[in-house]
């Protein structure tokens, strides 16, 4: 016997690619259904146990932005940083590294002078990028826009991901 759906009347006709349990209905459950911190840190420890996100040789000594005084002090961040990174892509779409470098930004101090924007590095997002698309999570987007885009295996493992999150939470 099947429970009734979740999602709302209009959201049923909608095709999403999700894990669909019984319980669950048409519509499954997606990043957007779980909170974003709990989200990064499922699926950055996710990345991390399977072994498939190669972190480059000069993690631990970058700063992740020319604002920055120091390198992040958490081990893991590189992992964490590719979580929201994927999660933006899921969410937004057609993002590229011009847009991780702004989201990414903060203020720079400047001594005695009044502070200003400053856009992070690229590097980072550029391989996380790269792993990312080595892993069929992203691909290139054939907009005009460019940037990057989640693929259909992607989606559905995040989404998998979230459902362990709601799941769990319930």
């Amino acid at each position: 016997l099947r429970a009734a759906s979740t999602c709302p009347a209009s959201m049923a006709s909608v095709h999403r690619v999700s894990n669909n349990s019984p319980l669950e209905g048409p519509c499954g459950v997606t990043v957007k259904d779980v909170p974003a911190g709990d989200f990064i840190v499922a699926y950055a420890a996710h990345l991390k146990r399977t072994g498939k996100v190669e972190l480059p040789n000069w993690s631990d000594l970058v700063k992740t932005s020319k604002a920055k005084e120091l390198a992040p002090y958490d081990p893991d961040w590189y992992y964490v940083r590719a979580a929201a990174i994927a999660r933006r892509v899921y969410l937004r779409g057609n993002v590229g590294v011009g847009a991780m470098r702004k989201i990414y930004g903060g203020k720079q101090r400047r001594g005695t002078v009044k502070e200003r924007f400053s856009l992070s590095g690229g590097s980072i997002p550029r391989h996380i990028f790269a792993q990312l698309e080595k892993m069929k999570i992203l691909e290139k987007s054939d907009s005009q826009k460019g940037g990057r885009r989640i693929t259909e295996t992607g989606q559905r493992d995040l989404d998998s991901i979230a459902g362990q999150i709601k799941s769990a939470d319930n």
